[in-house]
């Protein structure tokens, strides 16, 4: 059976059955919809600023009845004319300047330089892998302490976005980027040069904070430029791109280790972001809409002396008060908005699961196979597999559930269409835990063991891309910030499952260490989808308006 097949049958599978039966019984969305119509009809009935014609009327009635109320009302309804005048938007729906009217090419351009940016950025957390024995003979630290190296780079990716994404809504996602990735490729080859403990960790936490931000980027970008109904698939494979680092990451380091020594790691990456850089001057300009009619409100005030302004204040505060507004969001969003705390949860637990894995995954085959440490490398190639097929099942499904689901609520939409893609991967995920641990443990052919893996891999694609793209829909206007907050605990636990991983497998062994994953993850990840589509709406709207 060919690939085509394979996605056809599963598409049928999924999509015609689980989606449809969802559809008809979880009816939250449809809710949401019907509250929509129903605020849509206040607006109508409210009243809305009058034209030219209108205003004249008005001022007609006012001269004959002279009153001071209805001249004061006069008085108002001008101003707010006058406002609306001077209110900057893009010139009509077919704007070429504003970035979801660009062309299809430059589009994939854009996405693809911030994903392969991602991509060497996540690279760079995984390739230390196979040469961390190296590095603690050439630097004479302990085991502990080398695998600092792996983890404080990890930890950076916490707390680097929620400063740094917020920036993107101030000075521009083009800005912040370049500056960031110029950033990790001078620190990231300061790493290559060092030759004590000290140095290489605060070199590596230092390259951390800026290829954090050439990762959070990459989600406000694709929210810019892709409309809601094409987004998909542009997310699908855009976000696949970097998460192929932890996978090929070990791959190419056992390689390079082997060939020119660990201190090439570093400068092979810092020289290809280096390129990535050098292209982003060209291939990359600015797409945040606000920045962008900010600037040409800009411009129309310069040329015509009349305070031109956008539809948002923030570019028109200082400077302090911008920074003070935008560093506190993701923190504001954290605490306050349940949708941001339950998916945060969701993908905290994924990706420390993840981490998890990884970290024992080559250690499977070298303590229970006997294999040798460049024959584990390869292992890692099921879940390059497992990662493609999500993100290429993803990417043909979920605009297509989205168009469907749009046109079966009469053309209105809700973030909640991005959930049901959640189902599979949260399906999986505890399924191939189970799967994988036990197979690992009794010794089972490698070819079970890969297939496993490569299945948990592809439920983490899924589950994941799924929960981002829904955050995204659901804050259009803070989409850096929103990422930014859902993403901390994410960071965070990646930083700390590895930790324990070591010692929770010598007392449980591989089958009940991973069995204790899975069990958790039936109780967390499961009920996780459901909750959304059911009670999504009614959670954003307990959260607080944004500072």
């Amino acid at each position: 059976m060919n690939a085509a097949n394979v996605a056809a049958f599963i598409n049928q599978m999924i999509y015609d059955k689980l989606f449809r039966l969802l559809t008809a019984h979880l009816t939250s969305p449809n809710q949401v919809l019907s509250k929509k119509k129903k605020l849509k009809k206040l607006k109508k009935m409210a009243p809305s600023n009058p034209p030219k014609g209108d205003v004249e009327k008005s001022v007609t009635a006012v001269q004959e009845s002279r009153s001071e109320d209805k001249e004061a009302e006069e008085n108002q309804t001008n101003s707010q004319w006058d406002q609306d005048e001077l209110l900057v938007d893009w010139d009509g729906p077919d704007d070429p300047k504003n970035p979801l009217n660009w062309s299809r090419f430059r589009k994939w351009a854009v996405a693809l330089l911030t994903s392969l940016g991602g991509l060497v950025t996540l690279m760079s957390g995984a390739m230390l892998a196979p040469a961390l024995d190296a590095i603690a003979k050439d630097l004479n630290t302990s085991p502990g302490t080398t695998n600092m190296c792996l983890s404080i780079f990890v930890l950076a990716f916490a707390f680097g976005p929620m400063v740094l994404a917020p920036m993107t809504e101030i000075f521009g996602r083009r800005k912040v980027w370049i500056l960031c990735s110029t950033w990790y490729v001078l620190w990231n080859g300061v790493c290559g040069f060092a030759n004590s403990q000290g140095l290489m960790l605060s070199a590596r936490l230092l390259a951390g904070l800026g290829a954090s931000a050439e990762f959070a980027v990459t989600n406000p970008v694709l929210g810019d430029t892709w409309r809601p109904e094409e987004r998909g698939r542009s997310f699908a494979i855009a976000t696949f791109i970097p998460l192929l680092g932890p996978a090929i990451g070990p791959i190419l380091g056992g390689v390079i280790t082997n060939s020119v020594g660990w201190r090439w790691l570093f400068w092979v990456l810092s020289i290809f972001d280096a390129i990535l850089t050098v292209a982003a001057f060209w291939i990359f300009p600015e797409c945040y809409e606000q920045l962008l009619l900010h600037r040409k409100a800009m411009k129309l005030r310069k040329e015509t002396g009349r305070e031109y302004h956008t539809r948002w204040d923030i570019h028109n505060q200082p400077l302090t008060q911008k920074l003070k507004r935008s560093v506190a969001r993701p923190v504001w969003m954290l605490a306050t908005q349940p949708i941001i705390q339950l998916v945060s949860l969701f993908l905290a637990y994924n990706f420390g699961t993840l981490y998890f894995v990884l970290t024992s995954f080559a250690s499977i085959w070298i303590t229970q196979y006997h294999q040798s440490v460049s024959a584990s490398g390869l292992h890692y190639i099921a879940l390059v597999i497992g990662s493609t097929i999500g993100a290429q099942l993803g990417a043909a499904l979920t605009d297509r559930l989205w168009a469907y689901l749009k046109k079966r609520a009469g053309g209105e939409t809700a973030p909640e269409y991005r959930i049901p893609l959640m189902i599979p991967g949260s399906i999986v995920i505890p399924i191939s835990l189970f799967w994988y641990g036990w197979t690992a443990e009794t010794k089972q052919k490698w070819i079970v063991v890969d297939v496993a893996i490569a299945m948990f891999n592809f439920g983490v694609i899924m589950s994941t891309h799924s929960q981002q793209q829904y955050v995204m829909e659901a804050y259009r206007g803070y989409v850096a910030s929103a990422s930014a907050a859902s993403q901390f605990l994410r960071s965070i636990f990646a930083f700390a499952f590895p930790l324990f991983a070591p010692a929770l497998f010598a007392r449980l062994g591989y089958g009940w260490g991973h069995s204790v994953l899975a069990f958790i993850f039936l109780g967390l990840g499961i009920p996780s989808p459901f909750i959304l589509w059911k009670f999504g709406a009614k959670l954003r709207a307990k959260g607080k308006p944004m500072p």
